[in-house]
């Protein structure tokens, strides 16, 4: 089958090959057909080493099919099911798990170190025990989610990581308040989806913060109030919440200098919500006294900081009443022969996501 593979962290493109075979099927397992992925930046961290994945693997992790095989013992799935793939499932009894924070599940995260691919030249793993940039993969049956028959394909796989990671952090992490103020620092997918997530909030006034002018325009579209380049933040700062600073920051980026931002700009009292998965060695740093004084709240939100079943159900409701666009944050589509052009889209910040068809 095909898959777009890389071989060493650290390179730049993908090689897309035809004799991957994805292996594993066994007990507790299902075979995916994938129909569509979209590309994450988490995809791009991973390829240069910011986040931790062992090589030669297979990227993607945000996608949809069509289940084809079903191993001993699944329960509750059968060939043919149309599900999403959820990268990080609760395993249900581990000690996060039964203090319900099922989206810090250390369990799950153990498959990541089990290649689940093959080819000629050996073993391969896909990207969070998935890979969703191949046509087919074998992953935990927990890792299949049920989809209903009216939700296609493309905008399922969004729902599987930066929809449910950017509406979760303005829903269930910051709990942003009616008649509030939010700013939101990075605005591809996920940074779009937080707009949305703080827009059904009620949020008053959504500042959206991008270097990228049709980023900035998009997040218009998409519900913010406003939306500035970095150096103009301050100005809007000043003239939103009259120099206090903002109820909620949202940093979007995954990097120390934009957090640090983040962290200035929010009011005393209020909430800096940190979404961008960054570097370990990037550090964020600040002094004791502010830190005590300002009471200024910092909150990581990690995969929507909420049960992510719950999350999906409340996205794919908020999507059928019209209160999100989620067909709007696909941008671009491509080929999985076209996967190098996808990389470039989000590199450049041209795309909000692209949805590669499979």
């Amino acid at each position: 089958m095909r898959a777009a593979l890389l071989s060493e962290i650290g390179q730049d493109k993908l090689e897309v090959v035809d004799d991957m075979e994805a292996v594993g099927l066994g007990p507790g397992k299902v075979r995916i057909r994938i129909r569509a992925t979209g590309l994450c930046h988490s995809d791009l961290s991973a390829m240069s080493g910011v986040l931790p994945q062992p090589a030669p693997f297979i990227p993607g992790h945000e996608g949809s099919g069509v289940i084809t095989g079903v191993g001993e013992g699944v329960t509750g799935h059968q060939e043919g099911d149309r599900v999403l793939v959820c990268w990080l499932p609760p395993c249900g009894h581990c000690a996060a798990c039964k203090r319900g924070q099922g989206h810090l599940c250390l369990e799950s995260l153990v498959n990541a170190g089990i290649p689940n691919f093959r080819r000629a030249g050996g073993d391969i793993f896909g990207f969070a025990a998935t890979g969703t940039f191949a046509e087919e993969i074998v992953v935990a049956a927990n890792c299949a989610v049920p989809i209903p028959d009216d939700l296609p394909f493309d905008i399922a796989a969004l729902i599987g990581c930066g929809v449910t990671t950017g509406l979760g952090a303005a829903i269930n992490t910051a709990k942003v308040e009616a008649g509030s103020s939010v700013a939101v620092i990075g605005c591809g997918g996920v940074g779009i989806s937080v707009v949305q997530g703080a827009r059904v909030q009620g949020a008053a006034q959504i500042v959206a913060v991008d270097p990228v002018e049709s980023r900035r325009e998009a997040a218009l579209r998409f519900g913010a109030s406003e939306a500035v380049a970095p150096e103009a933040f301050e100005d809007a700062k000043a003239r939103i919440t009259s120099g206090e600073g903002f109820d909620y920051v949202f940093e979007v980026v995954g990097r120390s200098a934009t957090a640090r931002t983040a962290y200035r700009m929010t009011r005393r009292g209020g909430s800096v919500v940190i979404v961008g998965a960054g570097a370990l060695d990037d550090n964020f740093q600040i002094d004791m006294f502010s830190l005590f004084f300002d009471e200024k709240k910092i909150l990581p939100s990690m995969y929507g900081g909420g049960d992510v079943l719950r999350s999906y159900a409340r996205t794919i409701a908020l999507w059928r009443a019209g209160r999100i666009d989620l067909e709007g944050l696909i941008t671009h589509r491509v080929q999985l022969a076209e996967i190098n052009d996808a990389l470039d889209q989000m590199r450049t910040g041209t795309a909000l996501r692209t949805c590669i068809e499979i």
